[in-house]
Order: C-alpha cells, then structure tokens, then sequence
C-alpha cells in the first residue's frame, strides 16, 4: 500500500506541474480525477481493491471537474452580462 501512494502521490505531482499549458477545462478536469483516483484508491484500499476504487474515483472525479468548469464557466459569463447591461 505504502508503493501504491508514493506511486500515486508522484504521478499527481508530475500531472499537475504538466496543467501550465492546458485550458482551465482540462485543467479542473485532470485535477478532478486526479483527486477522484486517489479518493478512491484510499477507499478502495480499505475496501479490499484499491486499484477499482482509483478506476471509479478517477471516473467520477473527471465528471465531477468537468461539470464544475462548466458552472464556473456559466458563472463568468452572467457576471460579464451583468457588467455588460449595467454600463448601457
């Protein structure tokens, strides 16, 4: 289990160091699985299948991130109209 999380914990530091490039879609949506696959690895763990519970969390995660970004995104652009409408 020890390996699992140094091999989990690296390959979170290695993808978010790689977001400097991405859109803030991909970046919400690589971060939400990220988080969602170390949620459930650590679920899953104790579970007793570590490895289905990073597949599930991982899933659910990326989901998650997506549909996050596309609020955030709604949010940004009723705060543009609302700025839009309050200059005429």
């Amino acid at each position: 289990m020890k390996r699992f999380s140094i091999l989990v914990l690296a390959l979170a530091i290695t993808n978010l160091a790689g977001c400097a490039g991405m859109t803030d879609t991909q970046q919400r949506t690589v971060t939400g699985g990220l988080g969602g696959a170390a949620g459930g690895a650590i679920i899953g763990a104790i579970a007793g299948n570590a490895g289905m519970g990073a597949a599930i969390g991982a899933g659910a995660g990326i989901v998650g991130g997506y549909l996050y970004d596309k609020h955030k995104q709604a949010e940004q652009k009723a705060y543009e109209q609302g700025r839009r409408d309050a200059q005429r």
